[in-house]
């Protein structure tokens, strides 16, 4: 599903116009975007939670020639399905 294939859903679902739908789906979005920055977690009860993981820095290789490379430490975000969204979809 692509991202105006759900704001099309949630339109239709809330009977709303598409342009509401999308302004609702991009603050949703936005605000765990600024939640993950502050705290580093979101919990959505029954469908989720987002974090915050942070990568070391470590030793790569590049595939096309083979040459050592370094790999700076990172911090990326990570989802973990909820127990309901996990039943739902098995």
């Amino acid at each position: 599903m692509t991202k105006a294939e759900l704001i099309a859903a949630v339109a239709k679902d809330c009977k709303c116009s598409k342009a509401v739908a999308e302004k609702t789906l991009n603050s949703v979005t936005n605000n765990i975007t600024r939640a993950l920055k502050k705290n580093g977690r979101i919990a959505l009860t029954g469908f989720g939670t987002f974090s915050v993981s942070k990568r070391r820095a470590r030793k790569g290789r590049n595939p096309q020639t083979g040459a050592e490379i370094n790999i700076k430490a990172c911090s990326v975000p990570k989802f973990k399905a909820g127990k309901e969204l996990r039943k739902s979809v098995a």
